[in-house]
């Protein structure tokens, strides 16, 4: 997923136009080499819990080094644990500074570059603030000493932000609040029930002198929750996306982008009919505000489910909007990080930067230029990477690009670049030298028409050493959530299929079908409306492509995803036979109830166009439920017990259907404690098990008498994709 958003989508026909290219990608060249190690190992599913993970990179303001979490799973452990690390930039020595097992986040630097601030919940045991396992925010040198706790708040912060001279910390708490009104009392007196509305959590903002080591309360009064803020460089101003309560619906149309000026203590919301009114959806998510270095512009991001990010500038005299603007994506981008003004530069100088996905790429794009409503042309940062940025952070002098960054070759590492990235880039970081043993898949894109005969793009997976000459493969089809997300070029090992299933003799296709972002917005607009219709008809387009180009064995297929990929999981197995087994998780099964039971409802009114009540025929077509007497595929379900995002009772009606109405052979594997995802050692090896073994069995025939038999036709599914 792009966001905090449900994944789902929509049926079609079977019968499809036959048009494939392969596109090989040799990356890694311009990452530089390593030593040559002979690549002997072959990968297990024992493996994945042996990798490190780089998040939220941080160059120090001269870019001298850079710093970064690293996720790493510890034996013994139910989580992976998150702790800190810096590079130096010049001689490449790595240098690990948290050690704690709680997980150490959101690195910033101190303007002289002697210290790191980061928060983190660190618990010891009968203690109170800084280590009640409240979030607070901890400093530690870049040598690894002097650590210690700068707030000791009790109840924790929420989230901070170093003043850009480092005098002080700004920082907010939440304060639970119970509305006026007749049952005001009751909601009081009863105040450990979850009530549905008139008990909310709100914010007060606090700054934090870190010479005085002084805190003062900058808000009088707590009268809304603060998601993401930032303050102005002359600390008069801050801007935030705010909503009513704590809820994440609230975030979701009910946001708002507001300035608050700390001498008279005054919101002010900004006008906001571009990103509602005037946007293709009023259910846009406000995201990542941030001043410019002069304070007299502003940017921030909205989100869409089913349509295009856009990055919005706002001129401002103090708390007065001035010119308001969106950028201009070319190149057929979508929007996929946050966004960053270069800093030092001012007025018409200034530079704006975002991160953004084209072709199942994610690189660094920026403008120059930006000012009264225009801006320079766009240009690319990391063009000389042929990887894919996940993480990115400039220097205090905005002459250096730190990111973490992948490839077919590697997990992500710490890479930095210039402005230019054509001319100096280097991989500074190896955090999971094993992989330079293991067999890798062969990765690549792989281009193919669907019905309609718009271009589709997946990512391909084969086995290492693979030639077409040794004959067609099983194939398990991967399908990605969001679905306004998309699956990157690059090698990802992880519990949802990627390099597993390659590494023990099966193809993978993981499809970008229409709705995926990084391919223009037509493409990914194309899917409003018709979810269960043309993401089912290109992703059957891909399989049977795979299939008439000899990679894929047509009687050995298997489809699984997660959240909107489980949900595509169930829409497939409801209008074809032909996959032999299906793995699906967190999936929709009935559009109506997500919309009544979820946490992000905009999603399910943009894709269908209306509420329930005003489009129950739509409701109804692009709901697996109402085709399911069709299935006849053994399927395994998955679920999280808490899961807000895809609630289990979908999970639970398809087993219920399956099992005991249909007589299909299914299993329903429900994670105690997990919401959308699964976080703990035992339940991510317990995934990557359960779909070995269910796809071995319904598959490949192992463990059964009878070997599989030959596919069956294809249920048909009703008119034609238009």
């Amino acid at each position: 997923m792009q966001h905090p958003f449900a994944n789902f989508s929509f049926r079609g026909p079977m019968t499809f136009t036959l048009a494939i290219a392969l596109t090989a990608v040799t990356a890694g060249a311009a990452h530089g080499k390593g030593a040559q190690t002979a690549r002997t190992h072959k990968i297990v599913a024992a493996d994945y819990f042996g990798l490190a993970h780089v998040a939220q990179v941080a160059p120090s303001p001269d870019g001298a080094m850079v710093a970064w979490a690293e996720l790493r799973w510890k034996k013994g452990n139910k989580r992976r644990n998150i702790d800190l690390w810096v590079v130096n930039s010049r001689t490449q020595k790595t240098r690990r500074l948290t050690f704690d097992s709680a997980p150490d986040l959101h690195p910033q630097w101190s303007a002289d570059g002697k210290w790191l601030y980061f928060a983190s919940n660190r618990k010891r045991a009968k203690s109170k603030a800084p280590y009640d396992g409240k979030r607070q925010v901890f400093r530690i040198r870049p040598d690894g000493t002097g650590l210690m706790a700068v707030t000791r708040v009790a109840g924790g912060i929420e989230s901070y932000h170093l003043t850009g001279d480092s005098a002080a910390l700004v920082y907010t708490t939440g304060k639970k609040h119970v509305s006026k009104g007749v049952h005001k009392g009751l909601r009081s007196k009863y105040g450990k029930l979850n009530y549905g509305r008139g008990v909310s959590k709100l914010s007060h903002i606090w700054r934090l002198d870190l010479a005085t080591w002084r805190t003062k309360r900058l808000t009088k009064k707590a009268d809304r929750f603060i998601r993401s803020f930032d303050v102005s460089a002359d600390q008069t101003r801050v801007v935030a996306i705010t909503v009513p309560t704590r809820k994440l619906i609230d975030n979701e149309g009910w946001s708002k982008v507001e300035i608050f000026d700390l001498a008279s203590q005054k919101w002010t919301a900004l006008q906001d009919d571009l990103w509602r009114k005037k946007a293709p959806s009023p259910f846009g998510w406000l995201t990542s505000p941030v001043f410019a270095p002069d304070g007299k512009k502003l940017a921030f991001r909205v989100d869409f489910d089913g349509y295009p990010g856009e990055l919005i500038v706002v001129e401002v005299n103090g708390t007065t909007q001035g010119k308001t603007w969106k950028m201009k994506r070319g190149g057929e981008i979508t929007l996929s990080g946050h966004a960053a003004w270069k800093p030092g530069a001012t007025g018409g100088d200034s530079e704006l930067c975002v991160k953004a996905i084209r072709n199942a790429r994610h690189g660094v794009y920026c403008w120059e230029d930006v000012a009264g409503g225009k801006h320079g042309d766009q240009r690319i940062v990391t063009a000389a990477a042929s990887g894919n940025v996940s993480a990115w952070a400039m220097s205090k002098d905005g002459d250096n690009v730190a990111m973490a960054m992948s490839d077919v070759t590697h997990p992500p590492d710490v890479f930095v670049c210039d402005q230019d990235g054509s001319k100096h880039y280097k991989r500074l970081t190896r955090v999971n030298p094993q992989v330079d043993t293991w067999k890798l898949p062969q990765i690549s894109t792989v281009r193919w028409k669907s019905a309609d005969g718009t271009q589709v793009e997946g990512i391909l997976e084969l086995p290492p050493g693979y030639k077409k000459a040794s004959g067609p493969l099983p194939l398990v089809v991967e399908i990605h959530g969001g679905p306004t997300s998309a699956t990157a070029l690059e090698l990802r090992f992880w519990i949802y299929g990627r390099t597993l299933f390659a590494s023990r003799g099966w193809a993978l296709l993981s499809p970008n079908y229409r709705g995926s972002t990084g391919y223009g917005d037509k493409f990914l607009t194309d899917l409003i409306g018709h979810k269960n219709d043309r993401d089912v008809a290109d992703i059957m387009a891909g399989v049977d492509a795979l299939i008439k180009r000899g990679i894929a064995k047509a009687d050995q297929l298997a489809v699984m995803g997660w959240s909107n990929g489980g949900y595509l999981t169930n829409c497939l197995i409801t209008v074809t036979n032909r996959f032999k087994a299906a793995s699906s998780g967190a999936g929709v099964f009935d559009t109506a109830m997500q919309w009544m039971i979820e946490d992000t409802p905009g999603h399910v009114i943009n894709y269908n166009k209306g509420q329930p009540w005003t489009r129950s025929a739509a409701m109804s077509k692009s709901s697996p439920l109402y085709n399911v007497h069709k299935v006849k595929t053994p399927t395994l379900i998955h679920v999280g017990e808490h899961d807000p995002r895809v609630p289990p009772q979908h999970s639970r009606g398809l087993f219920r259907a399956l099992d005991q109405y249909l007589k299909v052979p299914t299993e329903l594997i429900v994670y105690p404690g997990e919401g959308h995802g699964l976080t703990t050692y035992t339940h991510r090896e317990a995934k990557m098990a359960w779909d070995i073994a269910w796809f071995d069995r319904w598959v490949l025939g192992k463990g059964k008498k009878n070997k599989p038999k030959a596919s069956a036709k294809p249920v048909k599914s009703g008119a034609k994709s238009k």
